[in-house]
């Protein structure tokens, strides 16, 4: 018995090698020390690291504002925490772009768009009596909600005021899905973006309001292969 186990030893250790070189690779997009790889835009709200985490600031008459990554991406698993002040709302963009022009919003011609505003899907985070953390909201184009959250009654109170709360965004094909706190929320599809940058957002405020904070650690993101379950 001895014997058979030793031979069976390597095979095991062969089969974890190779396991392990097929998991799927996280990498972390923020470094814990500057904003290598992200830019701002959209707006003029602050974006600074302190103790190893992002700090977003609201600036009184600036437009929503995002730090965004420099890069695209399609199909993936993103994970974040998030911690904002009760009287700020916030989002995460995914497979979202910028205005290149003065444009019309498709949804409302009558406004236009300026060249520079972000667009594109944006998983809402606010205080818990809204009700709407972990939706997605489509930020500067259709704006309006993607899902209905009154359909799971857990997700109305995923979101904890005051506290960290750890978000979770897979997008594949056309299918987004979202967890707050491990809770199932938004799970819709769309086929409009299939691809774009991922963005931290500073909303605007009303004058003579602020300056509120938002902030964000332990961001990640593991890139999907076609038809990988995320």
């Amino acid at each position: 018995m001895k014997s058979k186990l030793l031979c069976l030893a390597p095979i095991c250790l062969v089969s974890a090698a190779l396991l392990a070189a097929d998991a799927p690779k996280w990498v972390t997009l923020f470094n814990g020390r500057n904003l290598d790889g992200w830019e701002v835009k959209g707006g003029t709200a602050k974006y600074e690291v302190k103790d190893g985490v992002i700090v977003g600031t609201t600036v009184e008459g600036s437009a929503n504002t995002f730090l965004s990554t420099k890069r695209d991406y399609a199909d993936f698993v993103f994970e974040a925490e998030v911690l904002c002040d009760k009287e700020l709302n916030s989002g995460f963009q995914i497979r979202s772009h910028v205005y290149q022009k003065d444009t019309p919003q498709p949804s409302q011609p009558k406004r236009v768009r300026k060249a520079g505003e972000v667009f594109g899907y944006q998983c809402e985070v606010t205080f818990q009596a809204k009700g709407t953390s972990g939706n997605f909201w489509d930020e500067g184009r259709f704006t309006k909600w993607h899902d209905n959250l009154t359909n799971r009654p857990p997700a109305l109170t995923a979101f904890k005021d005051g506290q960290w709360n750890h978000y979770r965004i897979a997008a594949q094909g056309d299918r987004i899905r979202s967890w707050v706190n491990s809770v199932p929320c938004a799970d819709f599809r769309d086929a409009t973006d299939k691809t774009g940058f991922i963005g931290l957002q500073v909303h605007g405020i009303k004058a003579g309001t602020g300056p509120f904070q938002v902030r964000w650690k332990n961001i990640r993101l593991r890139e999907l292969k076609p038809g990988e379950e995320p």
